[in-house]
């Protein structure tokens, strides 16, 4: 799979895939990031991205010509009028749809998708209405920018890929994947008494089918403590 970044910081992006399992799979030939400069798309020799927003109001806003210009050249049949459904255009937003892993799962299995960070107060609408497949948001607050977001968001669709994490079977059993809009259970380790704080003696018993209940019992009472927004589920992919 490859993903697409366009941005107006483009060295933001020199940490956060250089460590983990998101630099080995992309060593390992199972995923590509490609990061593209907005200012490669503007016309002036200020390489201008943003303006004053119409009808007033405090801040800039990102101009659609460049990006327009950007997401055409990346993925050319757009400058026809075609869209290929195995090449999507999100846009990360404060106002868009919140990311869950239900949605990471529909996104892993197209073969590229081209996030668009936001910047400023926001970008022109007309992207939004004519340009981007989807507007999403990793959380209801507001960033300074789509850069965080772009580097959550691959880390999301892409820790799903086949080959990408070492055990396949480690995502079903993780939050929001082996119960839907459930939590994962509590875990603890070594050593079984901590500071007087001891492990639940049932898991220490190796009687796996009390494990097993124990643990189901025990994601839903966090489930319910902590997300009781859970129980309606996510919206619609």
């Amino acid at each position: 799979m490859i993903f697409h970044v366009l941005t107006i910081f483009p060295e933001y992006f020199r940490g956060p895939f250089e460590h983990g399992v998101i630099a080995r799979a992309k060593s390992a030939g199972k995923l590509d990031i490609r990061v593209h400069n907005l200012r490669d798309w503007t016309g002036d020799r200020h390489k201008t991205v943003d303006d004053r927003p119409f009808g007033g109001g405090e801040g800039m806003l990102l101009k659609p010509e460049p990006i327009f210009s950007a997401v055409e050249t990346i993925f050319s049949e757009r400058a026809t009028g075609m869209r290929d459904p195995e090449r999507r255009v999100i846009l990360l937003s404060a106002q868009g749809r919140r990311l869950h892993q239900a949605m990471a799962r529909s996104l892993m299995g197209i073969s590229e998708l081209l996030l668009v960070c936001g910047r400023y107060e926001g970008v022109d609408e007309r992207v939004t209405e004519h340009l981007a497949d989807d507007e999403v948001t990793i959380g209801d607050y507001v960033l300074s920018g789509g850069e965080v977001a772009a580097a959550v968001m691959i880390e999301v669709v892409a820790r799903l890929l086949p080959g990408v994490l070492g055990n396949a079977d480690s995502t079903m059993f993780e939050s929001f994947e082996g119960e839907p809009n459930v939590l994962d259970c509590p875990q603890y380790t070594r050593p079984a008494e901590f500071r007087g704080w001891k492990v639940p003696e049932v898991l220490l018993g190796g009687n796996h089918e009390q494990i097993r209940k124990w643990r189901k019992q025990a994601a839903l009472e966090k489930t319910a403590r902590l997300r009781p927004d859970l129980k309606d589920g996510p919206a619609a992919v």
